[in-house]
């Protein structure tokens, strides 16, 4: 008897426990209901779930299914190419910076597909360059450069006329057009040189003088042209010798006749 009294009390627990639930996922889903209702009247658009980073992604790292969540996100307000499907995104491999809580878009997941032209007998090495450094970041690939070192007790030239192969001021995937990095076009037995002094030192970026360029003819005709000391002595004794005649002064007048 007392068992199963027992056991109509744990079925009635058991009945109000699952009532319970029952009810708060129906307050919850009301809840839900309720915060779409009012985002839909706030930004008037449909919700749909889309793939959100949720940690920074650095560019160049495989996308994984723990660096990813899904979340409601207003459909009007979605940039283009918006991954709503977690599988079109795990194991692609980035092109560009994700932050944390960003959107992720398809042609994030696009790599530059911008080939460095390294002349023969060259090393591309890439160091770090930010804007003040690399003269304001107006540094641009086809620039020939020379690069300083400088420390807390020298400055002292490091590479002259390195020609410049890209920069971060001017890559397409970039967000701004300040100056990180600055890929050199360098000797091979210097590469160690220069990636010791990118470590340990600064390096500043010097745009030197453009050569000018000489006279054309027409400019060297039309030109003041300048004699010489000689010449203008032989132009001198060239010249046709004239006298000076002093002038005859008027005679006097002669004296009355007596």
């Amino acid at each position: 008897m007392k068992t199963n009294k027992a056991m109509l009390v744990g079925v009635l627990c058991a009945a109000c426990c699952a009532l319970c639930v029952a009810l708060y996922l129906i307050e919850v889903r009301g809840e839900v209901d309720e915060a779409r209702a009012e985002a839909l009247a706030r930004y008037g658009g449909e919700q749909i779930e889309v793939c959100v980073a949720k940690r920074d992604l650095a560019a160049g790292e495989v996308v994984d299914e723990s660096s990813i969540a899904t979340k409601l996100w207003v459909a009007d307000l979605l940039p283009e190419g918006s991954v709503t499907d977690p599988s079109r995104i795990v194991g692609q491999r980035l092109g560009s910076t994700i932050y944390k809580g960003e959107v992720i878009c398809a042609r994030r997941t696009e790599t530059s597909q911008t080939v460095l032209n390294v002349p023969e007998g060259k090393a591309a090495i890439s160091v770090p360059a930010q804007a003040v450094q690399a003269v304001g970041g107006s540094v641009e690939p086809g620039m020939a450069v020379d690069v300083y070192a400088t420390g807390p007790a020298a400055t002292t030239p490091l590479v002259q006329g390195a020609l410049v192969l890209a920069s971060s001021a001017t890559a397409e995937d970039t967000a701004s057009s300040s100056s990180d990095w600055i890929t050199l076009a360098v000797d091979p037995e210097r590469v160690q040189e220069v990636v010791a002094a990118a470590q340990n030192l600064e390096l500043y970026f010097v745009l030197p003088a453009a050569a000018t360029a000489p006279p054309s003819a027409s400019e060297e005709s039309a030109a003041p042209q300048e004699s010489t000391p000689n010449e203008a002595q032989e132009a001198s004794s060239e010249a046709p010798e004239t006298q000076s005649v002093a002038p005859t002064p008027p005679s006097a007048p002669a004296p009355p006749a007596t």
